[in-house]
């Protein structure tokens, strides 16, 4: 049964509005209108919105479901960061020495001379980057 299947099984006064597009009256509060709005995206995950103001979790639990059943397959095998160092802050190294090997290349595009100066910054760029790459996965 598919992810959209599923959900509007367990929904009372469902009318189709657009394809691929429902309202239906929320599970979760009591209200005579169809105040739950379903939508199923190309990929098969469906998007839940209730603009009587209950929370997906809410809308899910009171259907006897779970966020997962509103995905038609897995998203991915992701496997957990055991980084201590916030994303943010990755990032913004990887910017940072992203930044150096671009204005590196462009001179090589240019057929500039490139200094040594310049060859041991690029270096240790690529070094910086291998190693916040690294410390994402745990290495």
């Amino acid at each position: 049964m598919s992810a959209v299947a599923k959900v509007l099984d367990r929904l009372e006064r469902v009318r189709q509005t657009a394809q691929r597009r429902w309202r239906a009256k929320c599970p979760a509060h009591d209200s005579r209108s169809q105040s739950l709005s379903i939508r199923e995206l190309d990929d098969g995950r469906v998007l839940l919105h209730d603009f009587g103001g209950c929370p997906t979790s809410d809308v899910l639990a009171a259907m006897g479901l779970s966020l997962s059943d509103l995905f038609e397959k897995p998203l991915g095998d992701f496997q957990s960061s055991h980084s201590r160092m916030p994303a943010r802050e990755l990032l913004e190294i990887i910017s940072k020495e992203a930044t150096v090997v671009g204005l590196v290349a462009a001179d090589i595009l240019e057929h500039r001379t490139i200094s040594e100066a310049d060859w041991v910054r690029l270096a240790t760029a690529a070094g910086r980057i291998g190693s916040a790459r690294d410390h994402v996965h745990g290495d």
